[in-house]
């Protein structure tokens, strides 16, 4: 099967879509049964050699189109297609977000992770609030299989986009691979945030619990906050720098992948208290480190951190203050809250991912293939094609 994906997500910042995209293209390479090609444009940003040599097995076609442009063109005027940009023809075209890629003849598959854009559009900026709401309903009715992160996600593609439950595929991401021992169990260790600086992760939330613990105690770890500042919020930066955060909350923005390992395994305790979450990987990641995990009872995190972790309610900064004090002030917690962890990550991986994509790709082929129902057929022409999904 030949396979585009847009690796765009993954050029700059690998945040939640991006690591998304590169590991499955990694996983997918490895496989060797199919001819995977990864599509990149970017008037000034360069897929990095070395990222092109972890693809292996994978095909990297980068073209110098600004991104904005490409954009534009390809959600707004559906072209060009992507085989005039990358040069050959493909069975599938797999974009790793809800709106589809432009194709001539390929079955089309998008990946949603999460529909905060369309529940909550005043949290989103750029070219997601001006171009997602308005035509994910039309992209999804047209793409040929959906696949999303959770049943979480796919519960709202059904309900909030009139979505038909057997064309969602629901495929997990998966653990890092890391090779180095869990983390120790740490006493000394900080308390760790990582993510995107915005309102969907409830910055400020944290913020207001984290200066309630201070407040019972003095001699709480400190706050690490680690990821990108999406624009706007710099207010939130602004914060960490005021009493009573002076010194001990540590703002060290976007941390590479190469160096994400180390950043966890420092870690005495990860809190995630996001209003909403299509999956959060960096919840599962620490779960892969053995770190305990303090998360939101909202979105996907109830259903991939299971009972491995202390669920909060995002609105309640003292639910937050009160589960972190728990971890810090009990040591058996943490350990049993640490081996839950494990053992739930080891549920996750991108092997298991890249099989489950692929077997979407096969359903959206076969999907491509059957005649389209019209008019007074339609409905008994669906019944008919309803076991094959």
């Amino acid at each position: 099967m030949r396979i585009v994906i847009d690796y765009r997500p993954a050029l700059r910042a690998r945040t939640g879509v991006g690591e998304h995209v590169h590991q499955l293209t990694k996983a997918l390479g490895r496989t060797g049964n199919d001819e995977i090609t990864a599509f990149s444009s970017s008037w000034k940003d360069r897929v990095p050699e070395g990222v092109s040599r972890e693809l292996s097995g994978v095909r990297v076609v980068d073209r110098r189109v600004p991104v904005k442009v490409l954009n534009l063109a390809w959600h707004r005027l559906q072209w060009p297609p992507v085989e005039a940009l990358a040069g050959r023809e493909f069975d599938v075209a797999h974009s790793p977000h809800p709106l589809l890629l432009p194709t001539r003849s390929a079955a089309r598959v998008v990946t949603i992770h999460d529909l905060h854009f369309l529940t909550n559009p005043e949290r989103t900026s750029a070219e997601i609030r001006r171009d997602y709401p308005a035509l994910v309903r039309d992209h999804a009715r047209r793409a040929d299989r959906i696949i999303v992160v959770s049943k979480f996600v796919a519960g709202e593609v059904h309900r909030l986009l009139d979505v038909a439950e057997d064309r969602i595929s629901v495929c997990s991401n998966g653990a890092p691979e890391w090779s180095g021992p869990v983390a120790a169990r740490r006493d000394d260790g900080y308390l760790l945030f990582v993510g995107t600086i915005e309102p969907r992760k409830n910055v400020r939330g944290l913020l207001d619990g984290y200066g309630r613990l201070l407040a019972r105690r003095a001699d709480a770890p400190r706050l690490v906050v680690a990821g990108p500042v999406q624009p706007g919020c710099e207010s939130l930066l602004a914060a960490i720098e005021q009493s009573p955060f002076a010194g001990r909350v540590e703002y060290r923005g976007y941390v590479p992948a190469s160096e994400r390992e180390a950043l966890f395994k420092e870690a005495q305790a990860f809190v995630l208290p996001s209003f909403d979450e299509g999956f959060g990987i960096p919840a599962l990641e620490a779960m892969s480190a053995g770190v305990p995990v303090v998360v939101s009872n909202r979105g996907a995190l109830p259903e991939v951190v299971a009972d491995a972790g202390l669920l909060i309610d995002p609105d309640d900064p003292e639910s937050l203050a009160s589960a972190l004090e728990r971890l810090i002030s009990d040591a058996a917690l943490r350990e049993s809250c640490a081996r839950r962890g494990l053992d739930r990550a080891r549920q996750f991986t991108w092997t298991r991912t890249a099989r489950e994509v692929r077997r979407a790709y096969d359903d959206a082929l076969l999907s491509r293939r059957q005649p389209t129902p019209i008019a007074a057929g339609a409905a008994s022409v669906h019944s008919r094609n309803a076991h094959r999904h």
